[in-house]
């Protein structure tokens, strides 16, 4: 993945299942896809805010062999054509397809880029140009936030509910001067 080079800005990494949308076993068909509550305009906010908008997210079913990559890459890219019409857009999808009790040998491993792994937001933190003072994760499962931990990035259990909302909250805390004094995996 080579992206262009340009100035600095922070990002939001999001997880997609659960977080963008509703989190289903092994979500891989456009027409199986249902947004979260406020994704979309959580999405364009953080355009409009100036953030990098990145995905990060586990993929096993690759592994087990219940749908292959092409068909993760083809849903991102719905998913950005789907945000395109509402004048909202992801900068960048990593996704992990390994697991180690994977049917299909070539992704059956253990990786670093598996949440709780960094991997994934340490490769967009090189490929892209990531100020890391303002970035932040955003997760629904423990794992999302060891990942973050990890990686040396604020941390957001999203729980459910409107995600605009909860976008809403974090861009203000992060715009207080006391947020840097607060401890960054508190959320």
């Amino acid at each position: 993945m080579t992206f262009p080079a340009g100035r600095p800005r922070p990002a939001a990494f999001l997880d997609r299942d659960g977080v963008l949308n509703v989190d289903i076993a092994y979500l891989h068909r456009p027409q199986d896809f249902c947004w979260v509550e406020g994704a979309i305009d959580a999405v364009k906010t953080l355009n409009i805010a100036g953030y990098l908008v990145i995905v990060a997210t586990n993929q096993s079913g690759v592994a087990r062999g219940f749908y292959d990559e092409a068909a993760v890459e083809a849903l991102h890219a719905w998913m950005n054509d789907d945000l395109s019409r509402h004048g909202a857009h992801i900068d960048a999808f990593y996704y992990c397809p390994h697991h180690p009790q994977g049917t299909v040998a070539h992704y059956s491993r253990v990786c670093s880029s598996r949440k709780p792994g960094p991997g994934m937001l340490l490769r967009a933190m090189r490929d892209l140009p990531v100020r890391k003072e303002g970035s932040f994760s955003v997760g629904d499962k423990d794992s999302d936030m060891e990942a973050a931990r990890r990686a040396d990035v604020p941390a957001y259990l999203f729980t459910g509910g409107d995600l605009l909302a909860f976008v809403r909250q974090i861009l203000d805390e992060l715009a207080t001067p006391a947020a840097s004094e607060s401890p960054p995996f508190a959320h």
